[in-house]
C-alpha cells in the first residue's frame, strides 16, 4: 500500500521528467491572455478547477481550505457593491447578479493565475544572461516560496516568514546545479492540450 507521500514524489517525478522548465514557462505564457481576455465566467471557473488539477498532477502542495477562503473572500468584496437584478436578501444585505458574477469572475481569475504559476513555475526555470539570470532566481524564489508556504502559520506569522526568508538567502548564496530536461512526447502533448483547452472559447 502507498503513503500518500510516496504518490506525491511519484507524481512529482513524472512531472519533472515530462516537462522541461522552459516548456512549461512558455506555456504559462502562452495560456495567461486565454484566461485574462475570456469573457466566460463560467468557462473561467472551468480553467481555474483544471490548472487546480494540473497542479496537484505535478505533485505541488496546495491547501484547498485556504483557496476556497481566499476566493471566497474575494466574492464577499464584490458583493459589498451591489448592482444588477437582486436575487435574494439577508436583512438589509442584497445579492445582486451583477455583484456575484463579477466576485466569481475576479475570484476564478486569480485563483487560476495562482494554479497555472503552481503548474508551470519550476525552481530548475534559467535564462541565459545576467538579465537572465536574475529573472531564473525571482522565479526559484518565488517556486520555493510556494513551495514551503505551508510552514507560515498564523500564530508565528512574522518570524515564519522571517525564517523562510533566512532560509532562502542561504540557498541563493550557494546556488544549485541545474540539470536541464527536455520535454517528453507525453508531455508535449499535455501542454499542447492545455493551451488549445484554454484557448477554445476564443477561437
Amino acid at each position: 500500500m502507498k503513503m500518500p507521500g510516496q504518490f506525491c514524489n511519484n507524481r512529482t517525478k513524472i512531472y519533472e521528467n515530462a516537462f522541461s522548465a522552459k516548456a512549461l514557462f512558455i506555456t504559462g505564457l502562452v495560456i495567461i491572455p486565454a484566461l485574462l481576455f475570456n469573457p466566460v465566467t463560467l468557462y473561467r471557473v472551468l480553467l481555474f478547477l483544471f490548472f487546480w488539477f494540473l497542479a496537484w498532477l505535478s505533485g505541488k502542495k496546495t491547501n484547498p481550505v485556504f483557496t476556497i477562503m481566499v476566493l471566497l473572500c474575494i466574492v464577499a468584496f464584490n458583493l459589498i457593491l451591489p448592482y444588477g437584478r437582486v436575487l435574494f436578501s439577508i436583512g438589509m444585505f442584497k445579492i445582486t447578479s451583477g455583484s456575484l458574477t463579477a466576485g466569481i469572475h475576479r475570484a476564478a481569475t486569480l485563483g487560476g493565475l495562482i494554479m497555472l504559476s503552481r503548474f508551470t513555475i519550476r525552481r530548475d526555470l534559467k535564462f541565459p544572461g545576467p538579465l537572465g539570470e536574475l529573472i531564473s532566481d525571482s522565479f526559484r524564489i518565488f517556486a520555493l516560496i510556494m513551495d514551503n508556504k505551508q510552514r507560515i502559520t498564523r500564530k508565528n506569522f512574522i518570524a515564519d516568514i522571517d525564517a523562510l526568508m533566512i532560509e532562502l538567502s542561504g540557498n541563493n548564496a550557494e546556488p544549485e546545479v541545474i540539470i536541464e530536461s527536455r520535454t517528453k512526447p507525453f508531455g508535449f502533448v499535455v501542454l499542447v492540450f492545455a493551451a488549445i483547452i484554454s484557448w477554445l472559447p476564443m477561437l
